[in-house]
């Protein structure tokens, strides 16, 4: 039903309970927002959105109140400025003053917003914040002091991440963001995912940076330093640069490396391609053999595997035994590239350029290291890897590209697909394939586990297995699937699992302001890599097939176990 309505003395057509905020924007007129996040249940809480309702001659929040009939709105009067101006003077009196020190300085909407409203004078003063800054996670550093209590990021972490591990606590001029009792991240079911970094609108979340410890090693003339980046890493650099996401700068990243002081340069889309050569192996033998449960679930995302052991430990053996792309690189550097290289793994110093805070906490447990040799030393992010490059002065935008280094740099576009939700499961569907059959698949797209759906369905026939899968997009979206699994649903055997909604592609670590836009360009990038080159599977990886023919033997033996497979455990959560 269409209303009519007047927006700033202007007349407009509304829909009937469209809020006001929705179609002030489908008309040009941008308002400001804290609280707000699109597609979730309007909070109003923030009041930022404040416009002035002529009717009433009330002052109204937009992101939550429904469009009226013949109503007449204001959206920048004279009393909405002013409102909106002392909400940001309000919200100042107790911030920290230290914007040139925050690790979102120039990319802080307190600070965007203190801007476009020229607050440029302190007339309110109160007492500062004096928290402790807790620096207890492996991944994420929170400073309470810099929260303006939006509620974003509890809200990203109970609805789409389905954890809880924050929430505000105390009361009154003393409530705060973080886990219960007041507790360190350590003690919390946070699984790192950084998606609560993603929507914070200030400094008060970040990721636990590795700059100085990467730098410092590079600076090390006795190490060889040696970094991977991952499938997504190409397709969203660009953006740290100012330049468009749907833009590969692969030969580009190479070179900016290079450039940055690093040994070796590896693309992690090598060990996606091992990665399906021993998922696909394991998956072949659990169905084959009924020597595990059935389905399998995917490990390659580090936040999904923490949740499993926290939340569905009776389900650990249905998660594949497989590390992750990352993990895998990191233990093939450190074992097999030393030797062919002739360097002492312990002087080696591996770095993974990744879009994913997860990673970091990954690459620290404990399983992750052999005979005191840790397969990872050091995770930058995506906006870490723009700082070090801006750090050191490299021109990003003017490059000659560079090929990444041998015998590790071949990839098959089907290791490129890791980057996006539903890449991996279609990776591995190809491989499955033919290792089941002999054959190639006709047609390698599978389009049925592709898009943003919340859990995507599938039946694939492979001679006389119907293989039944399962794509969640977004750990919120596991426990109703998991639930249908431990009830007795016997018609799915293999299941990808991705914490970040889209995948890596909009993982924690990715740059900070990304619309959807940008994350459906990220993926189109992917996918036309995938559609554009000849090598498209995993199992031709030349490269690959000599890494099993010189070193491991062959997929899921014992020196691939020992080196790419690993296991996990229930972990008690305190709080």
């Amino acid at each position: 039903m269409k209303l009519n309505i007047k927006i700033n003395t202007k007349p407009v057509q509304a829909e009937k309970g469209e809020m006001i905020l929705d179609v002030l924007e489908r008309n040009g007129i941008k308002i400001p927002t804290l609280c707000y996040m699109k597609d979730k249940f309007p909070a109003g809480a923030c009041r930022m959105c404040l416009v002035e309702h002529v009717n009433s001659g009330r002052l109204i929040t937009s992101c939550s109140y429904p469009v009226e009939d013949g109503m007449e709105l204001l959206s920048h009067s004279p009393r909405v400025i002013n409102a909106r101006k002392t909400i940001v003077e309000l919200l100042l009196s107790n911030h920290p003053d230290d914007c040139l020190y925050c690790v979102r300085n120039k990319n802080c909407e307190l600070q965007n917003l203190s801007d476009e409203l020229d607050v440029r004078h302190r007339r309110i003063t109160g007492v500062k914040n004096n928290h402790s800054i807790d620096y207890s996670g492996q991944s994420i550093v929170c400073d309470p002091d810099k929260c303006i209590l939006c509620g974003r990021c509890v809200r990203v972490c109970e609805e789409t991440i389905g954890v809880s591990a924050i929430d505000f606590i105390l009361r009154g001029s003393k409530t705060i963001v973080a886990p219960a009792f007041n507790k360190g991240l350590n003690t919390s079911s946070c699984v790192n995912c950084g998606q609560c970094l993603m929507v914070c609108p200030t400094g008060a979340i970040a990721e636990k940076s590795h700059l100085s410890i990467v730098i410092e090693a590079l600076q090390n003339p006795e190490l060889t330093v040696v970094a991977q980046y991952a499938p997504a890493i190409t397709v969203s650099i660009a953006e740290e640069f100012g330049l468009e996401p749907e833009k590969d700068m692969n030969g580009i990243l190479n070179a900016a490396l290079r450039k940055v002081g690093f040994n070796r340069v590896f693309d992690t889309s090598f060990t996606a391609d091992l990665t399906i050569m021993e998922e696909a192996t394991e998956l072949i033998e659990r169905i084959t053999k009924n020597s595990d449960p059935i389905p399998m679930f995917t490990s390659c995302c580090p936040a999904w595997v923490k949740y499993v052991e926290e939340f569905w430990p009776e389900m650990l053996s249905n998660v594949s035994t497989c590390k992750s792309p990352q993990q895998m690189m990191g233990s093939i550097i450190k074992h097999y590239y030393s030797k062919i290289e002739n360097i002492k793994p312990e002087k080696i110093f591996s770095v993974s350029l990744m879009p994913c805070t997860a990673k970091k906490f990954e690459a620290q447990r404990e399983e992750m290291t052999q005979e005191g040799i840790s397969d990872v030393d050091a995770v930058l992010t995506t906006r870490e890897l723009g700082k070090l490059i801006r750090l050191y002065g490299i021109d990003f935008k003017n490059l000659e590209p560079e090929d990444t280094d041998s015998p590790l740099g071949t990839r098959s576009s089907a290791g490129k697909i890791f980057g996006a939700t539903g890449g991996v499961m279609e990776a591995a569907l190809r491989t499955a394939y033919s290792m089941i059959t002999g054959n190639e698949l006709e047609k390698l797209e599978f389009e049925e586990v592709r898009g943003l759906s919340g859990v995507k369905h599938s039946k694939i026939k492979i001679d006389s297995l119907e293989l039944g899968v399962a794509v969640v997009n977004g750990l919120g979206n596991a426990a109703s699937l998991l639930k249908e699994i431990s009830e007795g649903r016997k018609d799915i055997h293999f299941v990808e699992v991705m914490s970040c909604p889209g995948g890596c592609i909009a993982g924690g670590g990715q740059h900070i302001g990304a619309d959807k836009n940008s994350i459906y360009a990220r993926i189109k990038a992917l996918y036309e890599i995938d559609k554009n080159e000849a090598l498209r599977v995993s199992h031709k990886n030349p490269q690959i097939l000599e890494l099993y023919q010189k070193f491991l033997g062959k997929p899921n033996g014992h020196l691939s176990h020992k080196l790419l497979h690993t296991c996990y455990k229930k972990r008690i959560v305190l709080l």
